[in-house]
């Protein structure tokens, strides 16, 4: 009686295992005709601050949700790898409703500017999920049966500068995502469209941007605002949440009329004016973007809101 039962137990046991769920979840990059290598900077420096579009969703599948699916896993991603101050969606979108600016999918030249002079940002990423499909595949033995899906997913992104409106960065990921079940003699196979596959389709696209966008943003010198001064003493738009550290040097500038190219006419920099050095002493305020840093050498005029400060060379 008792060897019966220990068969009928193993019997269950291989039933089930047979029959359990399974997924895999792969990461690739998409096929272009220029396909964006994973590049390396040598500078590591402060926080860079940055905003994500919601992605437009160029597929015929998941319309309303896709896009800003994508968009939420690029910034979850950005803020857990630790290099970025990433704007909130929902506070670009605001901000863009009400300065009457296109807030989802492609932005241009001009609006990226815009955006990036109102909110302090140094750069926006820009997106959308171009292709997305779900296939179902199977077989059918004596006694097994199997049954998987397979979601396959294509996102393109922009990176773009908010200084000249010039696009950094082009990049395409390609992610995949399977779930698989199996049966045996008729039994496991029941289950209907696993929506959790659309989700890590996505982010299996995505992840390998971040490690990019960060290589080409550390190109450029990190620079912050000047929130207000006072005497020697300015107070930037920059804090313990950004990376800023007390004893970081700056050096700090009067921006000026801009200086635009005069084929394409983006902006390409700004007539600048040396205000001085100057060394960050403590933080300030209670949201962690504030710090208080003393003019150690002043070299022109007085500092006022909205000059920029660099890290020294």
């Amino acid at each position: 009686m008792m060897k019966n039962k220990l068969v009928a137990l193993g019997g269950f046991v291989i039933l089930a295992a047979a029959c359990a769920p399974s997924k895999s979840v792969k990461m690739q990059q998409a096929l272009s005709a220029n396909e964006t290598g994973h590049l390396e900077s040598k500078y590591t420096g402060p926080k860079r601050r940055i905003g994500v579009v919601e992605f437009e969703n160029k597929s015929a599948y998941g319309q309303g949700r896709l896009g800003g699916a994508a968009s939420d896993i690029l910034i979850t991603e950005l803020v857990k790898s630790g290099r970025f101050m990433v704007v909130e969606r929902d506070k670009m979108n605001k901000i863009m409703e009400e300065q009457k600016l296109q807030a989802q999918g492609a932005i241009d030249a001009q609006t990226a500017v815009q955006i990036g002079k109102i909110m302090g940002l140094e750069a926006i990423v820009v997106g959308s999920v171009s292709q997305f499909g779900v296939k179902k595949e199977g077989s059918d033995y004596l006694i097994t049966q199997s049954k998987q899906q397979v979601a396959d997913v294509t996102v393109d992104i922009r990176l773009i500068d908010t200084q000249s409106g010039q696009v950094l960065m082009a990049d395409s990921g390609k992610g995949q995502a399977k779930s698989k079940k199996k049966s045996f003699l008729g039994m496991g196979t029941t289950g209907g469209y696993d929506e959790t596959l659309e989700g890590e389709a996505l982010r299996a696209s995505i992840v390998q941007f971040v490690d990019n966008i960060a290589s080409q943003l550390n190109k450029k010198a990190w620079s912050c605002m000047i929130a207000d001064a006072s005497g020697e003493e300015l107070y930037l738009n920059a804090g313990q949440d950004s990376g800023i550290k007390t004893g970081m040097k700056l050096d700090c500038y009067h921006q000026g009329a801009e200086i635009r190219d005069p084929r394409s006419n983006l902006i390409i920099g700004y007539r600048e004016e040396y205000i001085g050095a100057a060394e960050v002493e403590r933080y300030c305020g209670e949201a962690g973007d504030c710090s208080v840093a003393r003019l150690t050498r002043a070299a022109g005029a007085g500092a006022k809101a909205k000059d920029i400060c660099r890290l020294a060379k």
